[in-house]
C-alpha cells in the first residue's frame, strides 16, 4: 500500500511500537488515525491535520465501530490496518486464572478479529487495503511460562493465514508480525503474572518469567527500527505474509522450524501408515 495518501489505522498507540509506528507513518506523509484507550496518552497526534485521535479499546464493538466511521468520516477510507493492541501474561498452564485467560484473549484474539472485519466492508468495495497483525515469535514457538499467551499468538497466526487467502482475489494484502523481545512496555507495566506461583514450575515456568521481568528495558530490538522494518514491508510491491522482526526472532523461529520438520522426517512411516491402505 505505497500510496503518499494511504490511511493508517493503529491500535494500541499509546506506547511501544505502536507509538513509534505511529511516528513513523506521519515521518513518511502517511495519514493516520491513532487509537488508544486512553486519548489523552496521544496528544502529539491530536493537532495536526493529517491525524485523528480516537478512544479504543478493542474488546468494545461499539468503540471499534465508532472509529472506524470516524476515520472514513475524516480521510474517506482506511488503507491499512495495523492490529497492534495486546499484552502478556505470564504463567505456567497450571497457574492460569481464568479471568486473566479469557481477558487477553479477549485483546489478543476477538479484539483484533472485531477489529479486523470492521475494516474489511471498505477495503472489499475499494478492491484494496492492507492487514497487519501484531503475532510475536511466541506465535510460532511455544516457550514454558507463557503458554497462554502463545495460545493468543498462535491463534493471530492461524487467522492471520486463512484471512491472506480469502482476501488476495479482493486485492487485500495481510502480513503478520513476529517480532522477538523489544524494549517497549510489554515486559514491563503491561505484563501480567498469576497471583500464586507452583513452586514444582520455578525451574521452567518460574525461571522463564524471571528473565523476561529481568531484562525489560534492556532488549535487543529497537522499536523505531521495527516500525521502520514494518512501513518497508507494507509498501513493497510483494507484501510478505510473515515478517520476523530481529536477530533472536530469526535465530530461534528458523532453529525451531528445522526441528519440527527434523520430528516429521522422523515419524514419517508412522504417519503415512495411518492412512487406508492403497486398493491393488
Amino acid at each position: 500500500m505505497g500510496s503518499d495518501s494511504a490511511v493508517w489505522l493503529i491500535t494500541g498507540c499509546s506506547t511501544g511500537l505502536g507509538r513509534d509506528l505511529a511516528r513513523a507513518v506521519l515521518r513518511q506523509g502517511r495519514r493516520l488515525v491513532a487509537t488508544a484507550r486512553k486519548p489523552e496518552t496521544l496528544a502529539e497526534f491530536a493537532a495536526r491535520d493529517d491525524a485523528l485521535v480516537a478512544a479504543l479499546d478493542v474488546t468494545q464493538p461499539d468503540q471499534i465501530a465508532e472509529v472506524v466511521q470516524q476515520a472514513e468520516a475524516r480521510f474517506g477510507a482506511i488503507d491499512v490496518v495495523v492490529n497492534n493492541a495486546g499484552y502478556g501474561y505470564l504463567s505456567a498452564v497450571e497457574e492460569g486464572e481464568d479471568a486473566e485467560i479469557r481477558a487477553m484473549f479477549e485483546t489478543n484474539v476477538f479484539g483484533l478479529a472485531a477489529v479486523t472485519r470492521a475494516v474489511l466492508p471498505g477495503m472489499r468495495a475499494r478492491r484494496r487495503g492492507h492487514v497487519v497483525n501484531i503475532s510475536s515469535m511466541g506465535g510460532l514457538i511455544g516457550f514454558p511460562g507463557i503458554g497462554y499467551y502463545n495460545a493468543t499468538k498462535f491463534a493471530v497466526e492461524g487467522l492471520s493465514e486463512a484471512l491472506a487467502k480469502e482476501c488476495a482475489p479482493l486485492g487485500i494484502r495481510v502480513t503478520v508480525v513476529e517480532p522477538g523481545p523489544f524494549r517497549t512496555d510489554w515486559a514491563g507495566r503491561s505484563l501480567r503474572t498469576p497471583a500464586v506461583a507452583i513452586d514444582d514450575y520455578a525451574a521452567t515456568a518460574g525461571a522463564r518469567r524471571a528473565a523476561i521481568q529481568g531484562y525489560s528495558g534492556s532488549q535487543p530490538g529497537d522499536p523505531v527500527r521495527a516500525a521502520e522494518a514494518i512501513l518497508q514491508a507494507v509498501e513493497a510491491p510483494e507484501p510478505p505474509l510473515h515478517l520476523l522482526l530481529g536477530r533472536p526472532a530469526y535465530d530461534q523461529v528458523t532453529a525451531n522450524l528445522k526441528a519440527f520438520s527434523a520430528g516429521l522426517e522422523q515419524w514419517r512411516e508412522v504417519t503415512l501408515a495411518a492412512d487406508y491402505p492403497a486398493a491393488g
